[in-house]
């Protein structure tokens, strides 16, 4: 009998026209789409389906993906297929949870627009970036970037491919330091802010405040949480772990690493892009990886693992 997980993407899975065949195709995904342009006031199918300079910009970016990933996740429940554990890159991990039955749908969508333009404004245009290194072991990179001040490592993604965090100047220093002690390719990242760094410690406490009031339920299945890359079967941890989330590592690879080794030997990636299949190919080569990102999909991972 197999286990599986449903994994989420973070942000850069997004993309003009998400989601649009499901809105097309289903009730259940209209129904989502729908309530989050109500309760948000934003018209989500324009900023899912559209070309726009909005999808780029966290703020935005953070509640379309979760609305998108969200309807799809819906569909699939529909249609039978459960998971037996989730996760969820970054932003993601607020679909984990939802779909682990923690969270509503609803709050999810709400708290991550909240979060999107805390961090927005958690650091002045232009102040903080972040770059993908490639080619190097996370081990070497924490050796090169622990000495250097304001950098710190984002991402732990899969072997190979580690990110790196914060002040624009010390991670274009950190850049020259890493190759020059080996990294294949050090690529600067086209993003809003220097996520997953300490300088967002601030946003991670202002979130704090606005989970306060969101109402979470006990888990019906487990997640695995970005900060530790752990299990998460008491709901009663989870507010705190989100708050730290925003200013600490993600480590997407320890937490595959750890769903394999309990067992998990079927992954389904529910989101645009194919981001968490291609970490996957690196991380391990022995599970079956299915992703859902059109309504054409959903036949196909329906009839093979219902």
């Amino acid at each position: 009998m197999s286990k599986i997980a449903f994994m989420f993407p973070g942000q850069g899975a997004q993309k003009a026209g998400m989601g649009k065949d499901f809105y097309e195709q289903s009730e259940t995904a209209r129904k989502v789409i729908d309530k989050a342009t109500e309760l948000l006031d934003i018209d989500m199918k324009a900023l899912c389906f559209e070309e726009n300079d909005k999808l780029d910009q966290t703020e935005y970016t953070q509640a379309a993906l979760v609305t998108v990933c969200m309807a799809m996740e819906h569909v699939l429940r529909e249609r039978g297929l459960k998971a037996d554990v989730t996760a969820g890159l970054s932003l993601g991990e607020y679909c984990a949870i939802a779909s682990a039955g923690g969270m509503s749908t609803e709050d999810a969508i709400t708290t991550v627009r909240k979060r999107g333009i805390l961090m927005q404004n958690a650091v002045p245009g232009g102040k903080g970036t972040m770059a993908a290194v490639l080619g190097m072991k996370g081990e070497d990179i924490e050796k090169v970037v622990d000495p250097i001040d304001g950098v710190t490592i984002a991402n732990y993604n899969c072997p190979g491919q580690i990110v790196i965090t914060g002040w624009k100047e010390s991670v274009e220093k950190a850049s020259e330091e890493l190759k020059a002690a080996g990294a294949k390719r050090v690529m600067p990242l086209n993003v809003s802010g220097p996520f997953h760094s300490p300088m967002l410690e601030e946003a991670g406490r202002e979130l704090g405040q606005v989970l306060a009031g969101v109402q979470l339920s006990e888990l019906e299945i487990p997640y695995v949480t970005n900060v530790t890359a752990e299990y998460v079967t008491d709901i009663s941890e989870t507010k705190a772990l989100l708050a730290t989330q925003v200013a600490s590592s993600v480590r997407w690879q320890q937490s595959v690493e750890n769903m394999i080794a309990d067992g998990v030997d079927t992954f389904v990636e529910i989101g645009p892009g194919r981001t968490l299949a291609g970490f996957m190919r690196k991380i391990s080569r022995d599970v079956k990886v299915y992703n859902v990102s059109t309504w054409e999909d959903v036949d196909k991972v329906v009839s093979e693992l219902c």
